[in-house]
């Protein structure tokens, strides 16, 4: 790999975090998605957190309107997007202030000058303009005429417009990180050329303020340092970062590949469940069927047909359309038919933050439906093993034949990460329970006895004929049935059934220690905060913490109760109000459990976690 050499020293940093903030339209999320992907091709682990605000275009310049792609890169390990800043890019008054917070004293800011003019200070607040008075006393200050720059690197091509000169700037930001940070031009020049391959005006633009920008880095002299990160160490394969969302779209199709079904997508857009469908749209090739329906009945009851007529059934949603979705997923659970339905998490109620994150649908999930329901759940914990536990869903709804909720959140859905790509050949078997031929004593309710999946009846084979719907059946025949001790059996069976996946689903494992002082036990999408946290604790002589983090939920993993026994004080951290610590107390009650809750649409931070684990321990 060659990389455009500097003449200043650099230094070598084991991990690094950036954040790009500016308004809604100055290209944030590009910018950090191309400075992640190179720094992916280069060979750093990394984490990603885009943040952006809920309005489709916030006015120009507001404080609630800042949107944000924060980095985090590393020569080693690396599990979150991080905590405190080692650079901020802040491209107006509003994102400086929204977000100087997060950036260490002593550390720099880019900001473009020119956007800090009167009317932006005021928007953003401001009575005195913070690049002239003594507010960022504490910090390396760089500070750049960027959107006049830009127009100077752009004067020489013909037929520009102010307002594609002006949304260019953003590369001249990305080129001046890229050279403070070793970092090579040519992955995003190569970007240009295959988005913009109809217009090639708009490469030439592109890479001239990339190159612009990179050229500028070069020539200040008040940057004391490159600064270089060293590829990380991670087990052979082939890697590519991966979004949460795309690697929930890919175990789908992996897991209908492996069972030899064709995959249907039945689905409402919505954020921040959307990308799933835009995904899976795109691999028709593959037998994909996705159907983008009028509302979020029509999705799910679309899915419960194709679950009817014999394929892998899919509905994707968030925590606002999971409750349109329970009346028509008690039914699939009446009808016991397999189906998987996706809710990535956000904010609530109502329309609530539906671009931040949280944990808050898990009782939804559980318990949200009419009369004895149960439904399998588990829930991914990062970007990258979305892929394996889409997959998983699909094999347990197949093999258990009934709905399994998959939750993931919209941290870890927009946020991306490495992820070794898997071949079909190394995934588990898929086996499912359809029946071919009926004998003369077939019945749809004939159960696996070790699961107690019932038959599987492809609807138009002769001799499977059978009754099917809402009501109540009998547990032999499959017809209607309102007998009293019938519909108690029927209850039982279908909360056994689920019951019984504890069978097919892997022990509970502590992290860094299996007894002692504190279990720090968490749930899906908080997996990476955690785990930092704790590894950072047995890293300063706090050896007696582990970590307990479930993905299976419903059922929990057999060996839970004796894993919890293991540890004086258990605290459970939770993006909600307590939920899950509460489902633990209802189900241990002879434990005691703590409890750390954050509602405020952001993940756990490393120092507010070790913060109170340390005041546990003492």
């Amino acid at each position: 790999m060659i990389v455009e050499k500097s003449n200043i020293q650099s230094e070598a940093l084991e991990t690094v975090v950036i954040r790009f903030v500016g308004d809604s339209g100055d290209g944030m999320q590009l910018t950090g998605t191309q400075f992640t992907d190179t720094s992916a091709m280069f060979g750093n682990d990394i984490a990603t957190f885009p943040n952006y605000p809920s309005e489709i275009r916030a006015p120009q310049g507001s404080l609630f309107g800042v949107s944000g792609f924060q980095v985090h890169i590393g020569s080693v390990e690396v599990s979150t997007p991080g905590d405190n800043l080692d650079l901020l890019v802040a491209m107006n008054p509003a994102s400086l202030k929204t977000n100087l917070y997060a950036l260490k004293p002593g550390h720099t800011i880019i900001v473009d000058t020119d956007a800090f003019n009167r009317k932006n200070l005021e928007k953003a607040q401001y009575k005195s303009n913070p690049l002239e008075d003594d507010t960022l006393n504490n910090y390396r200050v760089v500070k750049v005429d960027m959107t006049s720059l830009t127009r100077e690197a752009l004067k020489d091509i013909e037929g520009l417009d102010n307002k594609t000169i002006t949304r260019s700037k953003n590369m001249f930001a990305l080129g001046m990180v890229y050279w403070m940070y070793g970092r090579t031009t040519e992955y995003t020049i190569d970007f240009f050329k295959k988005k913009f391959r109809k217009e090639p005006l708009l490469i030439d633009v592109n890479t001239k303020v990339l190159k612009a920008g990179y050229n500028f880095a070069e020539t200040l002299e008040f940057i004391p340092n490159a600064y270089s990160v060293s590829p990380a160490k991670m087990a052979s394969g082939t890697y590519r970062v991966i979004m949460g969302n795309t690697a929930t779209a890919w175990g789908f199709l992996a897991a209908a590949e492996k069972s030899g079904l064709e995959l249907f997508l039945g689905s409402y857009p919505i954020t921040p469940a959307t990308d799933i469908l835009h995904e899976l749209v795109k691999h028709k090739h593959f037998g994909v069927k996705a159907f983008q329906a009028e509302d979020e009945i029509a999705g799910i009851s679309s899915a419960i047909g194709a679950a009817f007529a014999g394929d892998l059934a899919i509905t994707t949603t968030s925590g606002p359309g999971l409750a349109l979705k329970g009346e028509a997923l008690g039914l699939a659970i009446m009808m016991e038919l397999p189906l998987v339905v996706v809710n990535v998490q956000r904010g609530g109620p109502s329309t609530g933050l539906p671009t931040k994150t949280e944990q808050s649908d898990l009782f939804q999930a559980l318990y949200g439906r009419n009369g004895e329901s149960p439904a399998i759940v588990i829930a991914a914990s990062t970007p990258s093993n979305c892929f394996d536990f889409a997959f998983q869903a699909a094999k347990l709804a197949l093999e258990h034949m009934t709905p399994v909720i998959l939750l993931t959140d919209g941290y870890i859905a927009n946020g991306s990460a490495p992820w070794r790509i898997q071949s079909v050949e190394e995934l588990p078997e898929i086996k499912n329970n359809k029946v071919k031929e009926g004998a003369d004593n077939w019945s749809p309710y004939i159960r696996n006895e070790k699961t107690l999946a019932r038959n599987w009846a492809i609807p138009g084979t002769i001799g499977l004929e059978h009754r099917i719907g809402g009501l109540e059946k009998d547990s032999i025949t499959g017809n209607v049935s309102q007998a009293p001790e019938n519909h108690e059996i029927m209850t039982k069976i279908r909360a056994e059934k689920v019951k019984r996946v504890q069978d097919d689903i892997p022990e509970i494992k502590t992290e860094f220690a299996t007894s002692g002082d504190l279990l720090v036990v968490g749930w899906g999408g908080t997996y990476g905060s955690l785990h930092s946290a704790v590894k950072q604790m047995n890293l300063v002589g706090y050896k007696n913490i582990g970590l307990a983090h479930f993905n299976y939920i419903n059922p929990l993993p057999k060996n839970t109760g004796d894993l919890l026994t293991k540890f004086k004080k258990i605290v459970v951290c939770e993006l909600n109000n307590g939920q899950f610590v509460n489902m633990l107390r209802m189900n241990f009650t002879g434990i005691e459990f703590l409890q750390y809750n954050k509602i405020q649409g952001l993940p756990f931070g490393n120092s507010e976690l070790m913060e109170v684990f340390k005041k546990l321990i003492k």
